[in-house]
């Protein structure tokens, strides 16, 4: 498998987990595609350093030879991924856990109340 197909694989993987498996919607939120250009920028500054400065190298037979700013295509498609995925199990972990009627289990909305002094 080359680093193109692997990389296609991986987004498709993280695109199914977001919308099917966990069902966290992120890759439908305004706030996530903002926070992901913002990721995106530092992404294409450190990748460009590296692959800029032939700190990496990639074998020409196994990407697509397209890059932004020195970085293989196949890079971003790979960031995209570690990112969503990451933020997908992290939005899923952090959901309060369902009781068998449907409810939510757990502690209650809000924060703790406050003893005064005793």
């Amino acid at each position: 498998m080359t680093y193109t197909e692997a990389a296609l694989v991986a987004v498709g993987a993280t695109v199914a987990l977001d919308l099917v498996v966990l069902r966290t919607r992120l890759l439908r939120r305004r706030l996530f595609w903002t926070t992901y250009a913002i990721v995106v920028f530092f992404q294409l500054v450190v990748n460009g350093v590296l692959t800029g400065r032939d700190v990496v190298t990639y074998d020409a037979a196994s990407i697509t030879g397209l890059r932004v700013a020195f970085a293989p295509v196949e890079d971003l498609l790979f960031g995209f991924a570690l990112v969503t995925q990451t933020l997908c199990w992290w939005v899923w972990w952090g959901r309060p856990a369902r009781t068998p009627s449907g409810g939510r289990a757990g502690r209650a909305a809000g924060p703790a109340p406050r003893r005064g002094p005793e």
